[in-house]
């Protein structure tokens, strides 16, 4: 279910990543109406982010600007990194990672957010803090270790499974891929239609920014889901492949009418007007 928050931090991390470059309430509330949220959860949502540390609050008279904090932009870069490379190549039978931690009960909120985190990078929980990707993930673990403080609780093992012994990571319900294919099928029926450049022309500007924002919210949805597995322990690579692919054509050519409709309404930069020649004498 589409929730105002996140949509929000989709949204200004698609559109709001210039250092400094902000954004005022009005249009952020408007741009949360297109897609049904009323003006109070709008407002509501916007100020769960100042208060979760996401967004920053500038007051210029009666008018309210939100900017990106620092954190934000750390996360959204993390995120970009991973949703930007995710499905892009293919996954390596023999390289797997492990990490094993004992962060203590009274760092609870570290060990919500470092559990959050590795499911975004495929990582699976195979008992409580031991967790398995099926990749080389050593450079991205030490970086979250070090960004959550948390390094002198945690261990990482790096190699391969014994062959043959794989499928029981799947009865170990590390991962629920049962419905990967469903939910990929699902995404290129709702998005695929865009890669005709007829139905593109037919969206205006305002349509154009919903269809690609709801899609980049979608697609963020799949690195938690989606632990990319090798074809020998689950199939699924040609749907994952498929989904990419329209992703990423679609992303691109949506950009400039997208941009421009944020712009216009968030930032209030109008378009410029359009030169009328004048009646012939």
């Amino acid at each position: 279910m589409l929730q105002p928050q996140d949509l929000a931090i989709t949204i200004l991390g698609a559109h709001l990543r210039r250092p400094g470059e902000r954004v005022w309430s009005g249009g952020m509330v408007e741009i949360l109406g297109e897609f049904g949220f009323s003006t109070e959860a709008a407002r509501a949502a916007l100020s769960r982010l100042v208060s979760r540390g996401l967004l920053q609050r500038q007051r210029e008279g009666r008018l309210v600007f939100y900017v990106l904090s620092p954190r934000a932009h750390e996360l959204l870069a993390e995120g970009d990194r991973r949703i930007f490379s995710f499905g892009r190549g293919a996954p390596a039978a023999d390289a797997w990672t492990v990490v094993w931690h004992t962060i203590p009960e009274d760092r609870r909120v570290e060990r919500a957010q470092l559990a959050q985190r590795l499911r975004f990078l495929g990582f699976g929980s195979v008992q409580d803090a031991t967790w398995i990707a099926a990749s080389d993930r050593e450079q991205e673990v030490r970086a979250l270790l070090d960004a959550l403080d948390v390094s002198d609780f945690a261990c990482m093992f790096l190699g391969r499974i014994s062959r043959g012994t794989e499928q029981a990571l799947l009865l170990s319900g590390a991962w629920d891929v049962e419905d990967l294919e469903r939910r990929y099928g699902g995404f290129i029926a709702e998005y695929g239609r865009y890669l005709d450049a007829d139905q593109r022309d037919k969206l205006d500007p305002r349509e154009a920014f919903v269809v690609r924002a709801r899609m980049l919210h979608s697609f963020r949805g799949f690195p938690f889901g989606d632990p990319e597995l090798p074809d020998t322990i689950a199939p699924g690579a040609a749907a994952r492949a498929e989904a990419v692919t329209t992703f990423d054509a679609i992303y691109e050519a949506l950009a400039e009418p997208a941009s421009a409709h944020f712009a216009e309404v968030a930032l209030g930069q109008s378009p410029a007007p359009v030169a009328v020649a004048p009646p012939a004498a």
